[in-house]
């Protein structure tokens, strides 16, 4: 019998993959975890805005931006202006508001042609792998019978990996489509 422990992890790491994709597509919704991919450069280093100032939801479609050093406030604003994610930063005396744009029914659609792709990308990693893990077991597993039941056993854990990464699109679409 093959251990399909690795392929197992592998594969929930595609899942994983595909829920941080989603988290920093926004949706007209405010929500923290759309600046993660931003930086700025802070004392030396490049820093996630997360590690230079506190980010709270201040209402359904802003964010509070609060730089610990306040010299940061400017480089924060243009880091999140280069990102290029379709917000607007309005900024004040000790921070900024992330505002997060109403969707129009054209940007909705793009958003889930967008979401569309990253699940595609998500299905090719799993196919990817499932054909490592088929070439594995066919080396390693001399048995007819074993490599049958290895593959069965293979096949059942790429079916659920599919179900899950339908189920976060679904999700995700679902939420990009509500008005």
């Amino acid at each position: 019998m093959y251990d399909l422990s690795q392929a197992k992890e592998n594969l929930q790491k595609v899942v994983g993959w595909l829920k941080n994709e989603y988290a920093s597509i926004h949706t007209g919704q405010a929500s923290p975890v759309i600046l993660d991919s931003i930086k700025i450069e802070s004392y030396g280093s490049l820093q996630p805005i997360k590690n230079v100032a506190s980010i709270q939801i201040e209402d359904a479609r802003t964010l509070r931006v609060n730089p610990w050093d306040k010299a940061h406030v400017s480089l924060i604003d243009k880091a999140i202006v280069a990102a290029d994610l379709g917000l607007s930063v309005a900024v004040d005396g000790n921070g900024m508001r992330v505002h997060f744009p109403q969707l129009t029914e054209e940007t909705r659609g793009k958003i889930v042609k967008v979401l569309k792709q990253k699940l595609e990308d998500a299905r090719v990693s799993v196919r990817k792998e499932r054909e490592a893990t088929i070439k594995d077991i066919e080396t390693e597993v001399a048995s007819e019978d074993a490599q049958k039941s290895s593959k069965d056993q293979l096949q059942k854990i790429v079916d659920e990996t599919n179900r899950q990464l339908e189920e976060v699109f679904k999700s995700k679409e679902e939420n990009t489509m509500k008005v």
